[in-house]
């Protein structure tokens, strides 16, 4: 495990960052602008499966998948499904490195806190997780299974939690970014 920390904090530069974090930005705003909205339209005012932090009971997946019908639940299979295999990976990589990187600008090289760069692998893997439990779903409807669906609430709901820590721990790492950063002095 130390490895893989090192090497990420050897790669975390500004540019390397960049390099991750725009592509993930632009599947981010793809799924979030075109496909999900496209999805959600066959089930208005109903959450979608990674849209659901808290999860789902079997009877509410159940209901969704059956107010998507045939096309929705094609749409989610073929459209965002395909996007959502390449964002967690993106997400991963360019919020590890971001949290290394500003990390490197406040902290030791040996200081604790770089552990916490693996949260944002961590959530990436519980996402690629989710949704291979939402393909399983979507394929084997109508002969879904309880056990499914309550694997990929779960797997939805560690995601999120583990989503949700990240953001945290970038506002944290900001704040001591700041700290840390150098005064500008003022030139008379």
């Amino acid at each position: 495990m130390r490895k893989l920390l090192s090497f990420i904090q050897q790669v975390s530069t500004g540019k390397v960052v960049l390099a991750f974090f725009i592509p993930a930005m632009i599947v981010y705003f793809i799924m979030l602008l075109y496909t999900i909205p496209q999805v959600a339209a066959y089930a208005p005012g109903m959450k979608l499966f990674d849209l659901s932090p808290m999860g789902y009971t079997f009877e509410y997946a159940v209901k969704l998948l059956e107010h998507l019908g045939r096309e929705g639940r094609e749409h989610y299979l073929y459209q965002q499904l395909p996007l959502d295999f390449i964002y967690p990976g993106l997400f991963a990589v360019s919020c590890s490195l971001l949290l290394s990187w500003l990390f490197l600008k406040s902290q030791d090289m040996n200081s604790k806190l770089f552990y916490f760069c693996y949260i944002p692998l961590a959530a990436g893997l519980f996402d690629y997780c989710e949704n291979i439990f939402i393909v399983r779903i979507l394929t084997s409807y109508p002969d879904v299974s309880i056990i499914s669906i309550s694997l990929a609430s779960t797997m939805t709901i560690v995601k999120s939690v583990l989503t949700t820590v990240f953001f945290v721990l970038l506002i944290i790492a900001v704040i001591l970014y700041l700290k840390k950063k150098p005064k500008l002095k003022k030139y008379q």
